[in-house]
């Protein structure tokens, strides 16, 4: 009789555990990387590069966007749309005809469908800085 009371216990206790373990929610994995050098001559051609995922959205784009001197963010290169689990990717050649830092970010949008006209911001890099001399 102990011993069916004990693993009748212990069935419970696992029920309560898996229960525990299904009401933990789930976090989307993604990442969003961007490659720049850190220094660039006034009119020579430059490249800067991105690339990532997000399990979260079913289609991606990732957009390469630029700013300096202050100004408000702008819009670069993009790449195309890819299916969730495919690495998104652009790149973009950079010809800057100013001196000082010119700053660079990728942003990776969801899209519900290859064709969506409504992408909808899902992560962004965090900027990097290229000088230009």
């Amino acid at each position: 009789m102990k011993a069916r009371g004990g693993r009748l216990a212990l069935a419970g206790a696992l029920g309560v555990a898996s229960l525990a373990l299904a009401a933990v929610p789930a976090y989307a994995k993604g990442e969003v990387d961007i490659t720049a050098p850190h220094a660039a001559h006034v009119g020579k051609t430059f490249t800067v590069t991105a690339h990532g995922d997000d399990d979260a959205v079913r289609y991606l784009r990732i957009c390469l966007q630029q700013r300096s001197g202050g100004h408000a963010w702008r819009q670069v290169a993009c790449g195309a749309v890819v299916a969730s689990g495919t690495e998104a990717r652009a790149a973009a050649h950079v010809k800057d005809a100013g001196r000082g830092p010119v700053d660079f970010r990728a942003v990776l949008y969801g899209l519900t469908g290859p064709r969506d006209h409504h992408p909808v911001r899902h992560r962004a890099s965090d900027p990097v800085t290229v000088h230009v001399r």
